[in-house]
């Protein structure tokens, strides 16, 4: 079997690419170390639920032509994200807003609310803000800090706030009207049926291959000396021209110049036989001392009115070889050597390089295929 391209990873980046290569009359071959399609955006039907395997996504974006684009392939409802945090015995809502003030201080005006963090922020004196912990404090006041942002950033990091670097929060958004909208977004929503159906529908008539592990591939290849023919898990014997790599750019490289940091999730989910367990499809749980960072009741996603319901508790943990990535540490000391493996890939001729790990760099979905647009322009032109 030739292809003319090789492409390691079936999630949005990598169905992308395969899809717009095939409309240019090029062909693929798709494979995947999962026994799955679709990456982290893979939803199952559980209980008649869409179930986000690998936690919440939703699709947003203000960019209209990403917009039309992803609604090609499935429909979207009207879903607005608004969580909730809850803090000991206390609810507010996110993202901080005139609800949150209001609840947090019992007061009514956004002067009233912008006065108290004002006075808060004077009080503590941060000029130069040298961790994390001061550089919330100074953005946002200590009740603020305190109760929704320390504890929650903690888990999710692994370690404390004065531990972390400032620049980690550039800017904390503070709106001072009584909107939950979580983000600011013109488009928001989520797939009517889940997201594995549009990475079905962009892999239509594409090769694809699950339970295939690339570097297993490549081991094989060098066998011959060939890096363009290999032969699959199953004996069957391909040929490519190109391969686009969407997996860690540090580990295609075997780590040469030392290993890359990430986080990673680990999810629980269960089926409880009630209709309606929080009433909210986010809640997160902003306390160090609760293990999970939040737990997601999936069918709120698609107003699901099943008589039973699933909820996921997430747990942020270190990344470590064997676990799956989630997203980069972008600090200084990785970015600095994530330059080293990118000046590798512009060497190369025939590998090309995409989505969150291949290019380091977290993306909302709606980037992540801009990434891969971007990149189809360029490649397949």
């Amino acid at each position: 079997m030739k292809y003319d391209y090789l492409v390691v990873g079936a999630g949005l980046f990598g169905a992308t690419f395969a899809y717009e290569a095939k409309k240019k009359g090029k062909t693929c071959l798709v494979i995947d170390k999962r026994d799955h399609i679709a990456g982290n955006i893979y939803t199952k039907e559980q209980s008649g639920i869409n179930v986000h395997v690998y936690g919440a996504h939703i699709f947003h974006t203000s960019d209209k032509e990403i917009w039309n684009y992803i609604n090609q392939f499935a429909e979207f409802n009207n879903y607005i994200n608004s969580p909730v945090a809850v803090y000991k015995d206390e609810l507010y809502n996110l993202p901080f807003n005139m609800n949150t003030f209001s609840k947090m201080w019992n007061i009514k005006t956004p002067e009233e609310a912008k006065k108290v963090i004002q006075d808060q922020i004077q009080e503590l004196h941060i000029t130069e803000p040298k961790n994390l912990e001061e550089q919330a404090l100074s953005l946002v006041g200590r009740d603020v800090y305190e109760k929704l942002i320390k504890g929650y950033t903690e888990k999710q990091w692994g370690r404390s706030c004065t531990d972390l670097p400032a620049f980690i929060i550039k800017r904390l958004p503070l709106r001072f009207t009584y909107d939950n909208n979580y983000f600011n977004d013109r488009f928001q929503g989520i797939p009517m049926g889940g997201y594995t159906q549009i990475i079905e529908k962009m892999l239509d008539g594409i090769d694809v291959k699950t339970s295939e592990d690339f570097f297993a591939m490549r081991d094989r290849a060098e066998t011959t000396g060939d890096l363009t023919k290999t032969t699959l898990s199953d004996g069957t014997e391909v040929e490519y021209e190109k391969i686009l790599f969407t997996g860690q750019i540090d580990e295609y490289y075997d780590s040469k110049f030392g290993p890359l940091e990430y986080r990673s999730v680990r999810f629980e989910t269960e089926e409880l036989e009630e209709e309606n367990y929080q009433g909210n499809a986010v809640v997160n749980y902003t306390e160090r001392e609760v293990p999970y960072t939040r737990i997601i009741e999936h069918k709120h996603f698609e107003f699901g009115k099943q008589p039973t319901t699933i909820i996921s508790r997430e747990y942020s943990s270190e990344w470590k070889p064997g676990v799956e990535p989630y997203y980069p540490v972008n600090n200084d000391k990785n970015n600095a050597l994530y330059e080293k493996y990118a000046e590798l890939a512009k060497a190369e001729k025939n590998v090309l390089f995409g989505g969150r790990l291949g290019m380091y760099k977290y993306f909302d979905m709606d980037k992540d295929l801009r990434a891969a647009l971007d990149l189809c322009a360029e490649e397949l032109a």
